[in-house]
């Protein structure tokens, strides 16, 4: 999730909880938030989703909650346990994930919790459970049609739209909307289009063209997205996070999709980054911007980079919001609908 999407729906989410009523005594809110329809109907889609794995031969399996090690992507928050030295809750198993490949897994799974600090509102919450799944041999556009696959098995049709789902690439979809190309527009004409949109955000760095964009696509971009299921792929480049970048006639782009159901991001995939040299670059100038926001610079995952150097097999992986995938099938608006106890009745 681009970091403009997460303080915004942080933001809404904040305002409704506000106004939700949940004041009171300590204990007051001891029953949870959730029905027990919804948690029945939670029940069901995980049992489905196992079965549709188990149809196509993909492993379940269980990786770590707390590592020694943390991501360091500047726009996520590990949580970190006190202990000397300290560990922290991973923001997903996929790290983890990837050196069962390297030791030659095959294809796999996970569907279980993960953790990000700052996340709470409608759409968020800080302890979540995240479906994870990753595919030798396939890359994003292959896995792209195995996610649609397993959507059409969880989620009604009339949700979803007629099959196959739309694709768009991203740079269509900013020059179709905000008359920007995204690949090539310096921050100067990324402004004009933040203005032109009546948009306000944080006071960008100068060269700072992926927090400008992340801005226009949270705000300016998803909300025109059709309804249904929607596929946007050829990220830029600077958002390629653990995917590969190749050359196409828009530029460098990142082999990256996401899937939006009604304008609600659900699943984010990537071909997998297998270069450890490439690999350890990007983690160093993640730091080096976390340390240059004045966010602390978790160790780097050495075990992870050993990985890599053993040899990554040729791989697609998603992860996909599962809370957020219940929360549709329930025909709500909230989180908190699906989830026994969100973090403010933990």
């Amino acid at each position: 999730m681009t970091a403009a999407a997460g303080a915004a729906g942080r933001a809404d989410g904040a305002a409704a909880r506000g106004s939700g009523g949940r004041e009171g005594p300590a204990g007051a809110d001891w029953r949870p938030a959730a029905s027990l329809d919804a948690l029945r109907l939670r029940a069901r889609l995980a049992g489905r989703t196992r079965a549709f794995f188990a149809a196509r031969g993909v492993l379940e399996v269980e990786t770590p909650l707390l590592a020694a090690a943390a991501t360091p992507e500047p726009h996520l928050a590990s949580l970190a346990v006190a202990g000397d030295p300290p560990r922290y809750l991973q923001t997903s198993p996929e790290l983890h994930m990837k050196r069962l490949l390297a030791a030659g897994s095959g294809p796999i799974y996970q569907l279980g919790r993960a953790f990000r600090g700052g996340e709470a509102g409608r759409r968020h919450n800080p302890e979540f459970t995240l479906l994870e799944w990753y595919r030798p041999g396939l890359d994003e556009h292959g896995l792209l049609e195995e996610v649609e696959a397993l959507l059409r098995e969880l989620l009604p049709a009339e949700r979803l739209g007629p099959p196959p789902a739309p694709r768009a690439s991203y740079g269509e979809l900013f020059r179709r909307h905000l008359g920007v190309d995204p690949h090539r527009a310096t921050a100067a004409e990324l402004d004009r289009a933040i203005a032109a949109a009546a948009l306000s955000g944080p006071d960008f760095a100068p060269d700072d063209r992926d927090g400008r964009l992340h801005l226009l696509m949270a705000l300016a971009v998803e909300p025109r997205l059709p309804a249904g299921l929607v596929f946007v792929h050829g990220f830029p480049a600077g958002q390629a996070s653990l995917a590969r970048v190749r050359e196409t006639a828009e530029g460098p782009v990142a082999a990256r999709f996401e899937a939006f159901v009604d304008r609600v991001e659900l699943a984010n995939g990537f071909h997998e980054l297998a270069d450890p040299v490439e690999q350890r670059r990007r983690f160093e100038g993640d730091l080096a911007a976390r340390r240059a926001a004045g966010f602390p610079a978790p160790p780097l995952d050495e075990r992870f980079l050993a990985a890599l150097e053993a040899g990554l097999p040729d791989c697609a992986g998603v992860a996909l919001g599962f809370d957020r995938l219940v929360m549709l099938a329930a025909g709500a608006d909230s989180l908190d609908a699906v989830l026994a106890f969100p973090a403010d009745r933990a």
